[in-house]
């Protein structure tokens, strides 16, 4: 491995062992974080015109403000291309389910003897990727095995290729009924409680303040739960979502319009966005990303919230039990009491 490789991911580093198949005139990233691996692409193939496809604000974010000149980077729920790809790179979602929607979405942008590499970490659960991409991809064999991570190839099966891409057939919907308030929740594959309500949502949902209004902030939002109960419940709030997943955002969209609620919904990288203060700030904040446990995410946003509360605002969030909040909350924003320790949540509120 060169010098020049050293930062690259191991996912990267499997790729770049297979440099005969890394060849395309327009090839497509489908959800590759920026680790150098561009670089090392276009050192191999200079003419090739690249396109990412990023779900995660973040990724997004640091691709496109490195390679503003020479890739094409999308950050959407949704990927359409009028030209034809002929080659794709994939890296293996988190959450399985997402895999057939991604392949689905992808297919019409892909030339018919376009290759599919699909990469992954073999505790991600790619192993068992055969029987995900069935109706998806023909020919789809393991190609490589080394840095902990699988790497498979593949056609795009023609149906697939043939089939028109409808983003409404992919939501699940289910209903939900917490103190006599009724809602419709929309979900897109891989979005945090997809098929049903978690117990810290419905926890935290229980806990709120009992009197809200003016300006709601719902950090790391994914599909609009917390928003449409409080929009609900009080509405004289004015709503505003963040998330940095864009399958979640769509969701939150749809979630809002289902429940004819209305809210400004928008991606951040922790409050990387933010620029207005508000007089509530809710969250069961992210700590998941990948395989690996993250807060800094969290810890980010509890140390910097304080700038974005307007006078005597508070904020109410749901933690799994072992994460130490209630210090950081008290460090950075102000005294912070346990409302409630149950089922393995506990539900936090500081005032500001």
């Amino acid at each position: 491995m060169s010098h020049s490789q050293s930062g690259l991911s191991n996912i990267s580093q499997v790729l770049l062992r297979t440099p005969h198949l890394l060849s395309g005139q327009c090839p497509l990233l489908v959800n590759m974080s920026e680790d150098g691996f561009i670089n090392e692409y276009l050192a191999l193939n200079p003419k090739s015109k690249i396109s990412c496809y990023n779900t995660n604000f973040i990724d997004y974010s640091a691709i496109s403000s490195r390679y503003k000149e020479n890739v094409h980077c999308v950050f959407d729920s949704q990927y359409q291309s009028k030209t034809l790809h002929d080659l794709v790179i994939i890296t293996f979602p988190k959450s399985k389910a997402e895999l057939p929607f991604t392949l689905a979405m992808i297919a019409n942008s892909l030339a018919p003897n376009a290759t599919i590499l699909m990469v992954g970490e073999k505790k991600g659960g790619i192993q068992s990727s055969k029987k995900v991409v069935i109706d998806y991809i023909d020919n789809y064999q393991k190609i490589d095995s080394a840095r902990h991570c699988m790497l498979f190839a593949g056609s795009i099966a023609e149906q697939a290729r043939s089939t028109p891409f409808d983003l409404a057939s992919w939501y699940k919907q289910y209903q939900l009924n917490i103190n006599n308030i009724s809602l419709t929740i929309a979900s897109l594959p891989g979005v945090f409680s997809q098929k049903q309500l978690d117990i810290g949502t419905e926890l935290l949902l229980q806990n709120l303040p009992q009197k809200m209004s003016g300006k709601v902030l719902d950090f790391g939002c994914g599909a609009g739960v917390i928003s449409c109960f409080i929009g609900k419940t009080h509405p004289d709030c004015q709503l505003s979502l963040l998330d940095v997943n864009a399958l979640a955002l769509t969701s939150a969209m749809k979630t809002l319009e289902i429940n004819e609620l209305t809210g400004q919904v928008f991606a951040s990288n922790s409050l990387s966005s933010v620029t207005e203060k508000y007089q509530h700030i809710v969250s069961n904040p992210p700590f998941h990303q990948g395989i690996k446990t993250h807060y800094h995410a969290t810890e980010q946003f509890l140390s910097g919230i304080k700038a974005n509360m307007l006078p005597k605002a508070n904020i109410t969030i749901v933690a799994n039990s072992f994460l130490r909040y209630q210090p950081i909350m008290e460090q950075y924003i102000g005294s912070t009491e346990q409302l409630l320790c149950k089922k393995g949540f506990l539900i936090y509120k500081t005032q500001c």
